[in-house]
């Protein structure tokens, strides 16, 4: 896809504990549970 040229989902972020955004909002969804 184009946008993943610019954006890695596998790069930690340090706004959300140095987690990718897919860990992120797997442990969001676990956490949350789905919606």
């Amino acid at each position: 896809d184009y946008i993943e040229l610019f954006y890695n989902p596998k790069r930690r972020h340090s706004n959300n504990d140095q987690l990718s955004p897919m860990e992120y909002e797997r442990r969001y969804l676990l956490r949350n549970g789905i919606v």
